[in-house]
């Protein structure tokens, strides 16, 4: 199986590395933000060098603001290099050969290693909505309204719906190798969508609107999950209807809850009565 660009667990470059000269991009990018950092702290050093009792206590907010900015230039020079590399070569679905000679193999090799640092800084900042900032700029479609939690998602050929969550440890492939075969294809998930956690989606997967993958689940490649259903096991299989999106199920659950409510305050009032009760005999 291959290793999503977007795998957060280091910064290590990918697995899939097919040429080491990839590297510089990688490395550039590592520079880059490091640089930045520097140059930020320095400025900040001169400007407050006399008042020393300013630097510390603007420094917290100063170590803030240059890893944000750190993110933000690797991101930008990341996404310099793939409009560059996508000219030369333009990403494509299909099945290919995984040798260094196949193209597309190979850019596939070469734009992860150059998404990888920034993909792995974004995720480490304190504030989820980075991560989604950073996936949109690599292309893929995707909503504020993800939870993404401690998932690995694959940053091209994935088309997000809206709220859809992705439980920890929960991959999202549309990159896929096997034996000596590479594979790419679109993997599409709709609205409502909840990915349990530690299940994987293989590339190619539709996973239609308001359907769950329950926990330790695996799709095959092109699988097709319908609307409405809860799906468990590997393969995944149809378990049953989910009824979480049933019309007028808000309403039965909020006149239960009323219900309980009436239910409780009655038994409040007839303790109340029966101690005032007992009181007064007393």
């Amino acid at each position: 199986m291959s290793v999503p660009a977007s795998l957060n667990v280091g910064p290590n470059t990918t697995l899939t590395l097919v040429k080491k000269r990839y590297l510089i991009f990688y490395i550039f990018l590592i520079w880059i933000s490091i640089f930045t950092i520097q140059f930020e702290f320095w400025l900040f050093w001169k400007l407050y060098e006399p008042k020393f009792i300013h630097f510390l206590f603007f420094l917290p907010l100063l170590v803030f603001v240059m890893y944000l900015t750190s993110i933000i230039v690797s991101l930008i020079f990341a996404k310099i290099f793939l409009i560059i590399v996508n000219r030369i070569h333009k990403p494509r679905e299909g099945i290919f050969l995984r040798h260094s000679s196949d193209k597309d193999y190979r850019y596939w090799s070469l734009r992860s290693t150059i998404k990888k640092w920034p993909i792995w800084i974004s995720h480490k900042f304190p504030f989820p909505f980075m991560n989604n900032i950073c996936l949109k700029m690599f292309g893929m479609k995707i909503k504020y309204s993800n939870s993404l939690f401690e998932g690995w998602v694959d940053t091209e050929f994935i088309e997000f719906g809206k709220n859809i969550v992705v439980g920890q440890s929960a991959i999202v492939q549309s990159a896929l190798i096997v034996g000596n075969l590479f594979i790419i294809r679109k993997t599409i998930i709709e609205d409502n969508v909840v990915i349990g956690a530690h299940s994987v989606v293989m590339p190619g997967t539709h996973i239609k609107k308001n359907s769950i993958l329950g926990g330790h689940s695996l799709t095959t490649v092109g699988q097709e999950l319908e609307e409405n259903f809860i799906y468990l096991g590997a393969p995944a299989k149809k378990f049953k209807k989910n009824v979480f999106f049933e019309e007028g199920l808000e309403d039965i659950i909020e006149k239960q809850i009323e219900k309980e409510i009436e239910s409780h305050e009655k038994f409040e009032e007839l303790y109340t009565m029966r101690v005032d009760k007992e009181t007064k005999i007393d």
